[in-house]
Formats: C-alpha cells, structure tokens, sequence
C-alpha cells in the first residue's frame, strides 16, 4: 500500500461501545447484540475487496479470518508472521485451524530482531514488531493482488497500552472486530456458537511482551521464556506467564490455579523444570496471572499515550 494510498484514507475514528448501564442484561439481549455486531462485521467485510488479515491464531485474528473467509471466499488471504516471537505452538495451532477451515494462508518471514529498535524494547516495542509486519504486508500485497489490510484488533483494546495500534494508523491498516463493535467475551460467545476449536484459548501475546523492559530482545531469550511456559503446561498449569527478569523468572499462574502450584512437591517441581533452562531464581508471583502485567512499571506519561485509537 502506497504512501499516497495511505494518505487518501486517514485512520479512522472508531465509534465504541459506551460504559454499560448498572443493570444486568438479559442473556437473550446479549446474544441478540453480539449476534447484531456480527451481521455488522459481515456487512463491512463484503464492502472489502482483495483483503489480506494479519492472523496469529489467536482467538480474535482467527475469528476476523474465519469470518471473512466465509464473507470474500478466496478474496482474502490469512498471512502469519513465522517470527522468534511467534511460540511454535501457537504458529502451529495458527496453521492447523487455517488448514481445517480451508483458509488460504501465507507464511511471511518477518525480522523484528534485526531492528535495533525493537531489539532494545522500550515501550514502544510493540509498535515496531507491528511496523514490520505491516510493511511486510504492504510489499507482499500487490504481488499477490491485494489491495487491502485488516488486523484483529477488538472494541476492549483501546482500554491497554498498545503502541501496535499506532502503527495500524500509520499503515491504513483496518480493523473490523473494532468497527463492528465487538468485545473479547463476544468474539469468545460468536466463536464458541460456531464451533471454532480456540474459542476459550487463552491469550497469547508475542513472547517478547514476557521480557522485562528494558532488557535486550533476542532469539536466547524468547527462547527461555518459551520453553519455561512449554515446561508449565507439562506440568497441567493452562493460563500462564513466565516473566523474564535476567537470572528471575517470575512466574504467573491463574488465580484459580495458584492453590494448586502451593505445595512443596509442586513449587520444587517448578523449580526443577525452570532451573535447567538458565533461570538462577524462580518466583512465583501471589497476584497471579494478569494480562500487560509488564505495564504497570511504565511512567503515567507513557500510558497516557496508549497509542489506542480515539473514543467518543
């Protein structure tokens, strides 16, 4: 995409959900608008033409391409990022669905590491690891003709700080779960109600997002954390981070998982599993698992930026 395409098409101002009403809906009136968002997104995608979707696997990128795929048929193409930063089980879980649902799908080699800017990640690391991806896309996009871009990103992700989404404004890059209006638990409910296997996936950001800032990005790295997360599952532990703070791997589990990592025989087994892969200490963190847990050491300054689209 062109920087004069670009510029004929601003970022656009998404019109999301306003705060809800104190009193409970009713599980028909849930549905009902979940089920009104997507008629919604299924009428802005049959306006595209030639889409391309940034897919990761994970649960909002998979149901944009999903949707889409039974929107524009081979009018659009899934292209996954085989990155460093990319878990290979998650890479292959991606390629898996996209193969069952017979979505046509483009690996795409992207190099993030070699960009000294993502590599010292500073808080605005994630604007750089989608910056690349994006160019990438927009130099793959007209070989293969395309002439649109799209990206999962959802009505709940303005509320984090996510960098990432200034470089979507940068590159024209659409967002259609965001326009439809749809939140994380609905993209769950739609998923779940059309038999898609990742509907109650956990989330799985890059594994850079598990490096403390600050501390250099590199294939070592996100290879520790990796295979610590890989050792946690082994071990029956399903929501889960491993925090990487050099010699430390601070450990988060899910709260209704903690109780179960609270005994000697398991904090030792842990231990056992961790040690080998170069941690000198292993903690585990009592507030539990929680999402952008890195954040909350960045200056106020910072996440009043966001780099989350405008509300009204």
């Amino acid at each position: 995409m062109s920087t004069a395409a670009r510029s004929a098409h601003p970022p656009k101002e998404y019109n999301l959900p306003m705060a809800a009403e104190t009193h409970t809906p009713s599980p028909e009136s849930v549905e009902a608008e979940s089920t009104s968002k997507l008629r919604a997104l299924e009428a802005r995608l049959a306006q595209l033409d030639r889409l391309m979707v940034a897919y990761s696997g994970g649960v909002d990128s998979a149901f944009l391409a999903a949707v889409a795929h039974r929107v524009l048929g081979d009018k659009m193409l899934a292209v996954i990022a085989d990155s460093p930063s990319l878990a290979r089980r998650d890479f292959d879980e991606a390629r898996a669905f996209a193969r069952a649902e017979a979505i046509p799908l483009h690996i795409l080699a992207t190099e993030e590491l070699s960009r000294p800017e993502y590599q010292r990640n500073d808080a605005d690391r994630c604007f750089h690891c989608k910056d690349t991806l994006f160019l990438a896309m927009e130099a793959l996009a007209p070989r293969l003709g395309f002439t649109q871009i799209a990206y999962g990103m959802n009505a709940d992700d303005t509320r984090d700080y996510r960098p990432g989404q200034r470089a979507a404004q940068q590159h024209a890059v659409l967002a259609p779960l965001a326009e439809a209006g749809l939140t994380k638990d609905e993209i769950r409910s739609l998923a779940r109600a059309s038999g898609y296997p990742f509907w109650d996936r956990p989330a799985a950001p890059c594994l850079s997002s598990r490096v403390e800032y600050g501390r250099a990005v590199t294939r070592e790295v996100l290879d520790q954390v990796e295979r610590a997360e890989q050792c946690l599952r082994q071990l029956g532990f399903r929501e889960l981070r491993v925090r990487h703070h050099g010699p430390l791997a601070r450990v988060e589990l899910a709260r209704n998982e903690l109780a179960r990592a609270l005994t000697m025989e398991m904090l030792d087994a842990i231990t056992a599993a961790l040690s080998p892969i170069g941690f000198q200490f292993v903690t585990l963190d009592c507030q539990g698992f929680r999402s952008g847990a890195m954040n909350a050491v960045l200056p106020v300054e910072v996440l009043a930026r966001r780099g989350a689209l405008p509300t009204v």
